[in-house]
């Protein structure tokens, strides 16, 4: 085990294979097992559990009651020394829990930086989530599920398995998702259904006037022209040289996924 300069409380059970950097802080009762490294100044609070393979990044604040790397839920998981991976500086409230990947699926969960996980977030195995991101209390996330950057998700929001949310994306409070919401798009109810695009979240990220205007365009191309996907896709590629920002929403829609919310 390697601690230099660490601060662990002698109640805490800190496996052999462990590594922990300089300023990072274990505190009383927490249990750390496996294959874990733990970065610079990440704070793990009283009884959480950390089970490895699992890399936690720096500066990371891990609440009380924690369950980080554990094996997942999935009944055909045998126990195969799959990963979750962890960025820097997220922010992971009181019970949550992220699971390693399988065998089946990509063979990692991975969680990217500056994120906050509020009270009682799932994050099933193999998901994929970008940096930037929020979710509140209860958000819940299937296995293999992929989650861009900037993403907002409220609370008691759940998502199906393999289910994608690109960048921008707003997704509302017990909003249930069973099809993909494209980059800019704000979903809610249940099942989740198209309710423009998330202006106020693109103004606070420095996105132009003309920017969210070509967005707005875009969605009214997408859900209020009555066109094909393939129609409305080759109207969009014909704006992307003047308004590059569309170019994303065109990737997403142009990927195999469950087909997006309409």
């Amino acid at each position: 085990m390697t601690e230099i300069n660490a601060s662990i409380d002698p109640t805490a059970k800190v496996g052999p294979e462990v590594q922990i950097a300089p300023g990072a802080v274990i505190r009383e009762h927490v249990v750390i097992e496996g294959k874990v490294s733990i970065g610079e100044g990440t704070v793990v609070e009283p009884f959480c559990v950390i089970r490895g393979p699992c890399s936690i990044g720096k500066r990371n604040h891990i609440y009380q009651f924690c369950s980080i790397g554990e094996g997942c839920q999935d009944l055909k998981y045998r126990g195969e020394p799959t990963t979750l991976t962890i960025g820097d500086d997220n922010t992971i409230r009181e019970h949550c829990t992220m699971h390693r990947g399988t065998v089946q699926g990509i063979g990692t969960t991975t969680v990217g930086s500056h994120n906050l996980f509020m009270v009682n977030t799932h994050v099933a195995h193999d998901c994929v989530i970008g940096d930037h991101c929020i979710f509140a209390n209860n958000a819940t996330l299937a296995g293999h599920v992929s989650i861009g950057d900037y993403v907002i998700f409220g609370g008691l929001a759940a998502i199906h398995q393999f289910g994608r949310v690109g960048s921008h994306a707003f997704v509302a409070g017990m909003a249930a998702l069973n099809m993909d919401v494209p980059p800019y798009v704000m979903a809610a109810g249940h099942y989740a259904k198209p309710f423009g695009i998330n202006k106020v979240g693109l103004q606070r990220r420095g996105f132009s006037q003309e920017a969210i205007r070509a967005i707005s365009h875009a969605y009214m191309v997408i859900y209020k022209h009555h066109l094909t996907i393939e129609e409305a896709l080759t109207e969009l590629e014909g704006m992307v040289a003047e308004h590059p920002e569309i170019q994303p929403l065109i990737d997403f829609i142009r990927q195999n996924g469950r087909g997006i919310i309409r």
